[in-house]
């Protein structure tokens, strides 16, 4: 069969792409105003990427179109979607191409309000790593992984689950349609507010996913109020996780440091060591859930697992450290979401104690830009020393009840943090040409931050390096 994938630059486009091309398929795709990391990625994938949107991008012999999610790609409008239409060929989301293709597979869908990619990439990785050739498609890049989709000869598939809808007309979550005979659920937090309006409204779906669970299925979940609310939907057996000691699978005697060591707790008191170079209390706790998941299942040794483990080098976007010499570390955050901002925050705060963090935070996704999100501004930058505001994008401005630039700047600043807008990136980049040398830089957002993840490292590699740095040394 011949797919072409318009707005194959999204992350779950360019997985199910590279799964499809797996399976023995022939894919194409194209998309419009996409930025690093996932352009270049998708660029160097090895199948026709066409960067505008265009009829003529769609081949005579085409099968299939599977168009995004993403209101930027035009809906119905895009010259693709119609003339695939025109033509009378199916046209479908990746969440629906997905679930059918893998319909006869033992899915394990990772989902929650966050943590997602990153338990996803590290079970793909210790399975792969263990030598079980599963299948998997992660929502993001991880350097553990030689791609983001895999198709795989075993049966297993690990499916990263998006809570968030299939499309503009079809209102079911995306992890709806993967036929899951596992879940690992890792949070519960409201999330996507302009389309989620209350938590009931959040975690209805999450309750339809348990309810998927065959009988001997496995849920593992993490141990917090609101999924225990919600954890009887499952007729399952359900394995709790935590990183403080519960009724399941916990962490004991964490040391943080550049290589973070603790001990898994198991069931009954079995302990195994573990080490990361994973920033953060948040990563802790996905290495248990991850941990806890693939014991229990019996797909991986201890051993194996440890080893894995230790070698698994996270996800782009998620804490990478950007600079190579610089004293002042650029590290990059995911900030999507109150909570996935937060843990980013605290991470550095943890790791970097009596450094100051400055933060450069652009408002990209529909819920940072909504009014109804605004109370997040009043403490998502607790223990920030200063926040340099980008402005939000602007598609979508007009709906979803949006907040502008400078309703953000006020929201902040009346919660007191120090702040200074940055309107480009020649702003950003002199605010932070001038700092003393202790501080640390948290670049945080789920949109291209003005391209400065590609220029900020060289200034602060000039600026801010050790006199040795011009002869390779590494800060």
């Amino acid at each position: 069969m011949r797919i072409h994938f318009t707005g194959v630059a999204g992350a779950g486009m360019s997985a199910a792409a590279l799964m499809m091309r797996e399976a023995g398929h022939q894919v194409s795709g194209s998309d419009e105003d996409v930025f690093p990391p996932m352009s270049t990625y998708v660029a160097g994938l090895g199948f026709p990427f066409h960067r505008r949107f265009d009829a003529a991008n769609l081949p005579a012999d085409l099968d299939m179109l599977v168009q995004g999610t993403s209101a930027k790609l035009g809906g119905e409008a895009n010259p693709e979607v119609a003339e695939a239409r025109r033509r009378g060929l199916p046209v479908t989301s990746f969440p629906e191409m997905v679930g059918q293709a893998t319909g006869d597979r033992q899915n394990t869908v990772v989902a929650g309000s966050f943590g997602k990619s990153t338990c996803t990439a590290l079970i793909a990785h210790v399975l792969r790593s263990c030598g079980l050739d599963a299948g998997w498609m992660v929502g993001a890049i991880s350097p553990s992984l030689p791609d983001t989709g895999h198709w795989g000869a075993a049966p297993q598939m690990v499916l990263e689950g998006d809570e968030y809808v299939v499309s503009q007309s079809d209102h079911r979550s995306k992890f709806l349609l993967y036929h899951p005979r596992d879940v690992l659920l890792t949070s519960l937090v409201h999330d996507h507010v302009n389309v989620f309006p209350t938590f009931a409204d959040y975690e209805a779906p999450f309750r339809e996913l348990l309810r998927l669970l065959p009988a001997d299925g496995l849920l593992v979940a993490r141990e917090s109020a609101p999924i225990r609310a919600i954890a009887g939907e499952a007729r399952c057996r359900i394995v709790w996780y935590d990183i403080n000691a519960c009724d399941g699978w916990w962490a004991e005697d964490v040391v943080y440091g550049e290589t973070t060591r603790f001990t898994l707790v198991r069931p009954g008191g079995g302990r195994i060591a573990l080490t990361t170079g994973l920033l953060g209390e948040h990563n802790i706790e996905n290495i248990v859930g991850v941990s806890a998941y693939l014991l229990e299942r019996g797909l991986v040794s201890e051993s194996g697992l440890a080893a894995a483990v230790a070698s698994f080098a996270g996800i782009r976007r998620r804490l990478d450290r950007l600079t190579a010499v610089s004293q002042v570390p650029v590290i990059e955050g995911f900030g999507s979401s109150y909570e996935k901002a937060r843990s980013a925050i605290e991470a550095l705060l943890l790791h970097y104690p009596h450094r100051p963090l400055v933060v450069v935070f652009e408002p990209h996704t529909f819920s940072w830009r909504s009014r109804d999100a605004l109370p997040w501004y009043d403490t998502v930058f607790e223990g920030v020393a200063r926040v340099l505001m980008i402005p939000p994008p602007t598609h979508g401005a007009a709906t979803h009840h949006q907040a502008s630039y400078d309703e953000i700047l006020a929201r902040t600043a009346a919660a007191g943090v120090p702040l200074e807008p940055a309107r480009t990136a020649e702003d950003a980049t002199r605010a932070l040409s001038a700092l003393s040398g202790d501080e640390v830089v948290l670049l945080l957002s789920s949109g291209p931050l003005l391209g400065l993840p590609d220029s900020l490292p060289a200034v602060f590699d000039a600026l801010y390096g050790p006199p040795a740095a011009a002869s390779g040394a590494r800060g």
